[in-house]
C-alpha cells in the first residue's frame, strides 16, 4: 500500500505539538508494516537543511504553483525520516515558509497552506508516484480532499486516490474570510450557506477536509464521540453528526525507543517494572537538582504542559488553596498564559520547600520530570489523545486526570476498576470539571500513595502497558482500506 502523508510539522524537523510527533513516528510504524510511505512537510526556514541532511530534488526542479492570482516558485528539498526508509519531501517556498514561526497570524497564512495542499499534488504528479490513500492532518491540510475530487479531477491517475482526514484538534479550524476560496480556486457554490467549505460566513479549511475525505478520524476513541456533541465540537458537531458513519478513534502510539525508563538517555538511573530502585534514585537527584528538599514520605506531583485553560489550570487556580495545604511537592514545566506563569512561579516563591516551576521547553528536563515523579497532573478541559498521561505509566509516574478523551482511554482510575479478583486501575480520574472534583482526585492519589503495597499494584499496573505506534499503525491500515473501498 502506498501513502502519501501531509503534515504541517513532522519530529525531528518542525514540532510545535502531538501532530510534529505522530507525523515523524507514524510514517516509520507503516514503514515497518510493509507500506510505502512518502512524507511531505513545508520547508520551515528553522528547518537546518546541513543537520538534517536535506538534498535538492533536481530531477523536478522548479514547480510553479497558481496562489491568489500570483504564480510561486516551489523546490522539492528530500531527505529521509531517521531510522527508517520514509523519503521526507519538503516544499520549499521562502516568501511562505522563511518566517519566525512556522504558524502565524499574518493577512497570508491561508495561502500558505493552499500551497502545500497545492504543492502536494504538484509533487506527485511529477514524482509519477500515485499513491493508494492521502493521509491529511489537521486543517492545514484540508483543502487535499478537495483538490483531488474537484480541481485535480481531470488528472485521471487520482482516479483511485482515496482521502484519510486526521482531526487532531478540533479547536483550530483554519477559518478564513470568504476571498480565501478565489486564492485557491475552490468553487463559489461551496460557499453557499452550510456548504461544504463554509461556516459562520467563513471559508474552514477544516470543514472541507470533513466534508470531501472518504474517512475521517481524530487520536482516541471518546474524542471521536465528544467531538459530536456542541459542548466539545466547537462548531463542527453539526458536520460531523452529518458524517459520523465515516468517523473514527484511533489513540497516538508511543516511542518506546525514546520514552522507557529501562533505556532513557536523559535519566542519570535506568530502571523498570522489575527493579524500581532507578525511580527513587531519580526522585532524589531531581530533587537535588531543583533544590527541593527529599522526603520520601512525601509525593512529587509532577506537570508537564501548555499553561491554558484548555489544560485545566483554570480549575487548578480555583483549587490552589486547598491543593497547597495537601502533603505533596510540585514540580512544573511549562509556558503558556501569563496569568498561569504567574501563579506557578508566584507558589514557588511563596513555598520554596515545595513548589519548583520552569517557564519554558526543556526536553531532558521533561524525562527527568516523568521518571522521577511520583504523580503526574492532567486536569485537561479537553484532551483529543495526550501523550504525557502515557509516557507517566510507562515510568511507572501514576496520572492524576480528568476523564476525557484519550485521558479517558488510557488511564484506568484505581478505585473505578478496584475488584476483588481483578485490580486494574492505573491512575486517577474525575469527572466533574471543577476545582473540587480535582482537588478530591488528588487527595485519593496521595491517601493511596500512603499505601506502599497498593501504589506499587497502580505502578506495575501502568508500567505493564504498551501504546506502541505498531498496534496504532495497524489500526490506520485498515482505516486506509476502508478509505480505499469508498473511493472505489
Amino acid at each position: 500500500m502506498k501513502i502519501a502523508f501531509v503534515a504541517s510539522e513532522a519530529v525531528p524537523f518542525a514540532k510545535t505539538g502531538g501532530l510534529g510527533d505522530v507525523a515523524g513516528s507514524l510514517p516509520k510504524a507503516l514503514e515497518k508494516l510493509g507500506c510505502e510511505v512518502k512524507l511531505f512537510v513545508p520547508k520551515y526556514l528553522q528547518i537546518n537543511e546541513t543537520k538534517n541532511n536535506l538534498h535538492y530534488n533536481w530531477d523536478i526542479g522548479k514547480i510553479p504553483i497558481s496562489i491568489a492570482g500570483q504564480v510561486r516558485s516551489v523546490h522539492l528539498q528530500q531527505a529521509v525520516l531517521p531510522d527508517s526508509n520514509v523519503q521526507v519531501y519538503f516544499l520549499d517556498c521562502p516568501h511562505y515558509y522563511h518566517r519566525d514561526h512556522f504558524y502565524t497570524n499574518h493577512p497570508d497564512e491561508d495561502e500558505r497552506f493552499i500551497l502545500l495542499c497545492k504543492g502536494v499534488i504538484e509533487s506527485l504528479q511529477r514524482l509519477k508516484w500515485i499513491p493508494n490513500v492521502i493521509h491529511c492532518n489537521d486543517w492545514q491540510t484540508g483543502l487535499l480532499p478537495i483538490y483531488i475530487k474537484d480541481n485535480y479531477s481531470w488528472d485521471k491517475i487520482f482516479n483511485h486516490t482515496a482521502t484519510l482526514f486526521t482531526i487532531h484538534n478540533i479547536g483550530y479550524q483554519g477559518r478564513f474570510s470568504a476571498d480565501a476560496l478565489l486564492k485557491a480556486g475552490i468553487r463559489d457554490d461551496y460557499f453557499l450557506d452550510n456548504g461544504p467549505v463554509e461556516i459562520d460566513k467563513t471559508f474552514c479549511f477544516m470543514k472541507a477536509g470533513i466534508s470531501f475525505s472518504d474517512i475521517i478520524n481524530t487520536v482516541s476513541k471518546t474524542y471521536a464521540q465528544e467531538i459530536l456533541s456542541p459542548e466539545y465540537g466547537a462548531g463542527m458537531n453539526l458536520v460531523l453528526n452529518s458524517r459520523k458513519e465515516d468517523l473514527y478513534g484511533i489513540i497516538n502510539g508511543v516511542d518506546y525507543d525514546l520514552w522507557n525508563p529501562e533505556i532513557d538517555a536523559f535519566i542519570p538511573f535506568r530502571y523498570s517494572m522489575h527493579h524500581l530502585g532507578g525511580k527513587l534514585e531519580n526522585k532524589k537527584f531531581l530533587l537535588e537538582h531543583v533544590k527541593l528538599p527529599f522526603n520520601e514520605k512525601l509525593p512529587v506531583i509532577g506537570i508537564i504542559s501548555r499553561m491554558v485553560a484548555q489544560k485545566g489550570f483554570d480549575i487548578f487556580a480555583d483549587a490552589i488553596d486547598e491543593l497547597i495545604k495537601l502533603s505533596a511537592q510540585w514540580v512544573i514545566l511549562g509556558s503558556g498564559e501569563d496569568k498561569y506563569e504567574t501563579l506557578f512561579h508566584t507558589l514557588a516563591q511563596g513555598f520554596p520547600e515545595r513548589v519548583f516551576a520552569y517557564t519554558g521547553y526543556n526536553n531532558e528536563l521533561s524525562h527527568l520530570i516523568e521518571a522521577a515523579s511520583d504523580m503526574l497532573l492532567m486536569p485537561s478541559h479537553y484532551e483529543p489523545c495526550g501523550l504525557s498521561q502515557i509516557y507517566s505509566l510507562k515510568y511507572g509516574t501514576v496520572p492524576i486526570v480528568r476523564k476525557t478523551g484519550g485521558l479517558a482511554d488510557t488511564v484506568q482510575d484505581w478505585n473505578e476498576y478496584l475488584r476483588s479478583d481483578k485490580e486494574t486501575g492505573t491512575g486517577f480520574s474525575f469527572e466533574d470539571y471543577s476545582g473540587f472534583s480535582l482537588f478530591t482526585a488528588v487527595k485519593r492519589a496521595i491517601a493511596a500513595f500512603n499505601d506502599k503495597e497498593t501504589w506499587k499494584k497502580i505502578q506495575i499496573n501502568g508500567m505493564g502497558k504498551s501504546y506502541s505506534w505498531e498496534s496504532s499503525a495497524k489500526e490506520y491500515i485498515k482505516l486506509y482500506e476502508m478509505a480505499i473501498a469508498k473511493r472505489a
